[in-house]
This record gives structure tokens, sequence and C-alpha cells, in this order.
């Protein structure tokens, strides 16, 4: 499919009785159903067709970053919004999508305001809401915490008591995609602003590197390496996988009995393990961290995914038309069926009808009373700071440099 991908040029296809095509990339995983459903819809009564083309999740950005940089450019886009979109808002290869927005009333009511700014930059939208909000969540297996007489861990305390009672019982504590990187950057990232608050990262996101020098960062470094020492990740986390399935298929099996994951963790577990998913998950924030000034309310992750559109597409209305559908409420349902929460302003009325309610309400009360949501660093720095930070941690969860070493490492980053 992504080879397809990549041979389908920007505005390409047949130019006939079907008025052309354009194509979509998207990130390959559980929830690719629900664009495709809404793509074969959308195409029910369109001239011009979208060709929805599914890359795998480990190669989507490498692969996207290539395809525009190739004059076989998909016209249409997945993606995270913020630093993620900036080198193509820097080479003028996105839409500006502000006055359309502004102009359309399907797209400036239909979703919460603050998820359509979060997609953006300085001030201008450059991309339309396309699935669900995604906090990181702890999940944990209710079955494993009932049986050792576990209540979900609310303060760091809880967490260091579970790790012991589930290394004892020969169970891993915490499942851990270490192979793909960027699941061990979320425990950086809920460190850190349990322990030094939000403001600490916002200083490094506005382009200050000292910012890493903060005392907060090396505490958290120092945090997470007392947690690998302990063994809360097991011993073998770094050949683990999240996107093949590697770290869920632990939690499922019961070899581990918590994994700290995006929200669309209940849908991948929907889709791999749906008994273990609506019987044994359970879900919470994650725990305060003693002597730290955040606020535990506050979360991390990514508001949503979003579809910008390239510049250069030869269809430009027709994939508008197609972004607008993603504030219908047939879509929405989808979502929700789908166990994701909307980020359109009619979700909270919808959420009864998910798959599992209470935790669709308790994913939308967590991003509705969050003080601060702070966006996953990869995706809130350009690619020049995200990689080598990437690299930087999962040495850091190796053990191949240290808490000091990282912060030095990253200070020195330009």
């Amino acid at each position: 499919m992504a080879m397809t991908g990549l041979l389908a040029g920007c505005g390409s296809g047949d130019s006939g009785s079907d008025g052309g095509t354009i194509t979509a990339y998207v990130y390959g995983d559980d929830s690719v159903k629900v664009q495709q459903a809404a793509v074969d819809s959308f195409n029910k009564t369109s001239k011009v067709k979208v060709k929805l083309v599914s890359v795998p999740g480990t190669d989507y950005v490498n692969k996207l970053r290539s395809a525009m940089g190739s004059p076989n450019a998909p016209d249409v886009f997945y993606n995270w919004g913020g630093g993620s979109i900036k080198p193509y808002v820097d080479a003028k290869q996105l839409v500006d999508l502000t006055s359309t927005v502004e102009n359309d009333a399907t797209l400036k009511d239909g979703f919460l305001p603050s998820i359509m700014t979060a997609g953006g930059l300085d001030g201008k939208i450059y991309g339309v809401p396309m699935r669900g909000m995604q906090p990181v969540m702890l999940f944990y297996n209710k079955t494993l915490f009932a049986k050792h007489d576990l209540e979900a861990p609310k303060t760091w305390e809880d967490l260091q008591k579970a790790i012991t009672t589930f290394k004892a019982e020969g169970i891993t504590p915490f499942a851990l995609g270490g192979s793909d990187k960027w699941p061990e950057l979320m425990w950086m990232e809920y460190l850190l602003d349990r322990i030094g608050g939000p403001e600490v990262f916002q200083k490094i996101q506005n382009g200050d590197t000292d910012g890493w020098g903060d005392p907060a960062v090396l505490k958290t470094a120092q945090t997470v390496k007392g947690l690998v020492d302990q063994g809360a990740f097991g011993k073998n986390f770094n050949s683990v996988d999240y996107g093949n399935g590697g770290a869920p298929t632990l939690l499922n099996k019961g070899k581990a009995a918590m994994h700290l994951m995006g929200s669309w963790e209940y849908s991948t577990q929907l889709g791999k393990a749906p008994e273990f998913a609506e019987k044994d998950l359970g879900w919470t924030t994650f725990p305060t961290v003693a002597g730290g000034v955040g606020d535990p309310a506050n979360i991390v992750g990514n508001p949503t995914n979003y579809w910008s559109v390239n510049a250069r597409t030869k269809h430009k209305e027709t994939a508008v038309e197609f972004l607008k559908t993603m504030a219908s409420k047939t879509y929405a349902q989808s979502l929700v069926d789908n166990g994701d929460v909307p980020t359109t302003s009619n979700a909270a009325s919808m959420l009864s009808g998910s798959p599992n309610p209470q935790f669709a309400t308790d994913q939308y009360q967590m991003v509705e009373k969050a003080p601060s949501f702070t966006l996953s660093w990869d995706q809130a720095l350009e690619a020049q700071y995200a990689t080598p930070l990437l690299t930087e941690i999962s040495k850091l969860f190796a053990g191949k440099t240290t808490p000091e070493k990282f912060v030095e490492a990253m200070k020195a980053a330009k």
C-alpha cells in the first residue's frame, strides 16, 4: 500500500469520467477502517475520488517525508500538528486553511476550538481533526490488580508498591515497547510535568535549549534510571515493539500489569483482544510525584490527529469537501463505535453509544478538566530536535548514558 502511494502523484489518477483522484496518506493501525469507511462514503457522490493509502505506522513519518519531497506527494495526509508539520509549512507545501475554516460553518463550529488551534502554527490553521482526542493514560490489568489486592496507583508510593508486588510474582510491572523509542518518551513527558510543571517543556518548545538544564529535567532522568534499575519494565523491553503489537500483547496476556500509552490503546486492545478490552482493561491518570509542582490533573499526549492539504493538489476544493465530512455526525459516530472520543463539538452527547461509555466519558472529562495538555515532545519539536531527543531517551532507558549526560546532550542539540 505504501508503495502504491509513492507511485501515485499529487492530484493523480484518471482524468476521464471520474474527474480524477486525490491520494490521502493515513497512519496504518487498527483505526484505518474508520477512515476507509469515510472515503468509501465520500466517493459515492464525489466526481473526484479519494484514494486512501495506509502506511505502516513505524514507517509513516519517513515515508511521508520522502513522498513530500518527491513529485509523487499525497494530496492529503495525516499528521500530529505542531512541529510535525512545521517543515512543510516552512517549505510552503501546505494549504493555509484559516480563512476556509472561518468562512465555513461546518468547519468553524464543528470542532472544539482549542483542538483546531492545536493543529496549527503561528495562529494559522493547517489541519482539520480526523481522529479522537489522545491523552496518554495509565492502563492496567484489572484482574491482576484485584488478585494482588492493589488499587490503581494514585501516588508514586502506590506505584512503587505495585512494582514490588508484581516483580515478586514474576510479572513485569510495565509493558514498554522500547524498540520503537517513542513509548519511552511518554514517561519523560509525564514525569517532567509532575516534577516541574508544564512550563519547563514550554520553554524548550519555544526554542530555549537551556531549558533542558532545569533541575526538574535532571530529576526526571534520574527517576527514569531508577525505574529501569528496579526492573519496572522487565529485562527485554528494548526488544519489545508497540507498532506490531508486542507491548499490548504483554498486557492482554497478563505478562505485564500496566502500560503507559495513548488512549488509542483501548481501540488497539479492542481490535486485538476484545474480551480483554471489555472485561479486564482498566485505566487511570498518571500518579503524583512527591515534591513535584505539576498539577496532577495535567495531561500529555496528542490533542488529536489532523488531515492537512498539499498546496500542490489539483483538487483543493474536493480535498476541503472531504475534510468537512470529518465534522459529520456519521463520522463522529464511527469514531465513537471504534472506542475513540471525537473532538467534534457534538461529541459529549454521543459517548453513551461508545463500546465502553465509561472509558469514553473518563477520557473526555480528563481532557476537559486538564489545566494543561502538553503535546507529545516528538511532535511539538521539529525533527532536528525530536530525532536526537528520541535517541538520547532510548540511550537513557538502555543504560547507555547517565541522567547528567542526557541533560548535557539535549542542551547541546542544535
